[in-house]
């Protein structure tokens, strides 16, 4: 299933991605979510008026880039659908529904006599994942990779990128972007969980990669210190 000069082949015939019997949110699992575009700038709503003058909960609204150098405007009319506190904005990014990977649980649930009175928002429990990309160049609104920099991908030149084959029909070539990793809330709306999760192996192979990405270097007894002097014996001279 996997290239020879893959990372998951230094696993083998252990296997890279298992089901996930119990369909638990757990770390290594595989899930569906939205994840927003954050190379994008976001844009704001600006409430400028009510749809009707006498009607609250629909309005007529100003779409603009929000930039962080501009100063907040006062934009909170009476609109029930869209209230706002303090010095907070609405903004708005592209997003896009796609597989993620878990690499944490959802948060530990905080004791509800310690917050009372307090908005959701402040202590709600989340999951930490990262999205996958497809790498495919398959019509002009997808833009892919090339086959160049996906084999640099998979050579495991970059800790922020990560090779991979989704184990659904057809298994499609994606990219992990770790450096995209982000929290997604733990409502059962806003995620789907897959019928697959990564082995305890496999696992292991992302944290090394997360490691090196957050602290600048791998774990010494890292299988991919060794799988790079392969790959750089290999195939350095025809990069």
């Amino acid at each position: 299933m996997f290239p020879d000069d893959s990372l998951q082949s230094l696993i083998q015939p252990s296997d890279w991605w298992v089901k996930n019997v119990n369909k638990n949110l757990c770390r290594g699992a595989l899930v569906f979510s939205f994840a927003p575009h954050v190379d994008q700038i976001p844009y704001t709503f600006e409430p400028v008026g009510r749809t009707q003058a006498t009607e609250h909960d629909s309005a007529t609204v100003r779409v603009s880039q929000l930039k962080v150098d501009q100063p907040l405007k006062n934009t909170n009319l009476p609109v029930a659908a869209m209230p706002l506190h303090g010095n907070e904005v609405w903004a708005a990014y592209r997003a896009k529904k796609r597989p993620c990977l878990v690499l944490s649980s959802d948060s530990i649930s905080v004791d509800k006599s310690l917050i009372l009175g307090k908005p959701n928002h402040a202590t709600a429990p989340t999951f930490l994942a990262a999205p996958y990309y497809g790498v495919n160049q398959n019509n002009e609104k997808r833009s892919g990779y090339s086959p160049e920099f996906v084999e640099r991908v998979r050579h495991c030149e970059y800790p922020q990128f990560h090779w991979d084959k989704l184990p659904f029909i057809g298994g499609e070539e994606s990219i992990l972007r770790l450096d995209h990793l982000q929290p997604f809330g733990v409502h059962h709306d806003a995620y789907k969980i897959s019928d697959y999760m990564l082995s305890p192996d496999a696992v292991e192979m992302i944290d090394d990669l997360l490691r090196w990405l957050v602290w600048g270097g791998l774990p010494e007894t890292s299988l991919i210190v060794e799988y790079r002097k392969l790959i750089e014996t290999t195939f350095t001279a025809s990069y």
